[in-house]
């Protein structure tokens, strides 16, 4: 009993979640963290506008075309993780009952990691005044965009193949879902290179995103499989067998001009100071990030 990952019902797994006792009141609190760390900080923030605000553009975004069409995979990151959570319920048992709660464990610690930045500096992107269609319509109505370093799409979406690459193997059912772990990775390439097709973030938002999941789970997301995950983007390959396929996109010398970059400014990030075994920076792990959002110009309010 296995099957796709994307065959799994979205809604469904959120009954099956909150009619299980034992995993109600952990997906409750990853969904209170979710709203608090993401949702209120960003809507306070939009009225008050306590925090600074810097734009983190790069002139490498201007190398890769706004494509609408590519919507559907950018709002997909959601569904993406609960649709894993399903599958490990679906098909690993009680351990898959146990997995999913330490999944969902992880999923609200990830918004708060992420929020130890945003509460500090925010930042935010250009991105065009696009409403032609329902989805980028209610994108400009709720998503004030001002949380871009780090990228909790991309965040999200590494945590999701990483931890699910990593529960298989552990079970020793590595090889019988190794079709799975292919299936999520290509998705989280998708995902990730969405994000910056429809202009949502920048090349910077995605290696600070990179550089964070290193530093929340250094043991699932090590520098190697970062150096990795990069070199899958806006490649040639399997990967565009994936829920990218038939989309327009780049590459070529401009998909590895935005590859370079983004590996490059990674590793900066994770030199940046001593590391602790832990591997984050002396000084806590947001410094390198919070230093780069301050040498990055203001962002004007409108």
């Amino acid at each position: 009993m296995t099957g796709k990952v994307a065959d799994i019902w979205t809604a469904g797994v959120f009954v099956r979640v909150f009619l299980n006792p034992r995993l109600r009141p952990r997906a409750r609190r990853a969904v209170a963290s979710i709203f608090y760390n993401f949702f209120f900080c960003q809507y306070r923030a939009a009225l008050l506008r306590r925090e600074p605000v810097s734009r983190v553009d790069h002139p490498l975004d201007e190398k890769i075309p706004f494509s609408p069409a590519w919507i559907k995979i950018y709002l997909d990151f959601v569904a993406f993780w609960v649709r894993t959570l399903g599958f490990l319920l679906k098909n690993l048992g009680r351990r898959g009952e146990e997995e999913a709660g330490g999944f969902l464990d992880s999923m609200g610690r990830l918004y708060a990691f992420a929020g130890e930045i945003y509460r500090k500096n925010l930042s935010t992107t250009r991105r065009p005044f696009y409403i032609r269609g329902f989805r980028f319509l209610l994108i400009h109505l709720f998503d004030p965009h001002l949380m871009c370093i780090p990228s909790l799409h991309v965040m999200v979406v590494i945590l999701t193949y990483t931890r699910f690459a990593s529960t298989v193997r552990a079970l020793d059912t590595g090889a019988a879902f190794s079709p799975q772990v292919r299936e999520l990775r290509r998705g989280a390439l998708a995902i990730t290179e969405a994000i910056l097709y429809v202009k949502q973030h920048s090349v910077n938002c995605v290696a600070a995103a990179m550089y964070a999941m290193t530093c929340f789970d250094r043991d699932r997301f090590p520098p190697e499989e970062a150096e990795r995950f990069v070199s899958g983007l806006f490649s040639a390959g399997d990967e565009a067998e994936g829920p990218a396929a038939g989309l327009p996109g780049i590459g070529g010398e401009a998909g590895e001009a935005v590859r370079s970059h983004i590996r490059g400014l990674y590793r900066h990030f994770l030199s940046q100071g001593e590391t602790t075994p832990e591997g984050a920076p002396e000084g806590g792990w947001t410094r390198p990030l919070l230093d780069f959002l301050a040498s990055a110009p203001p962002a004007h309010k409108k």
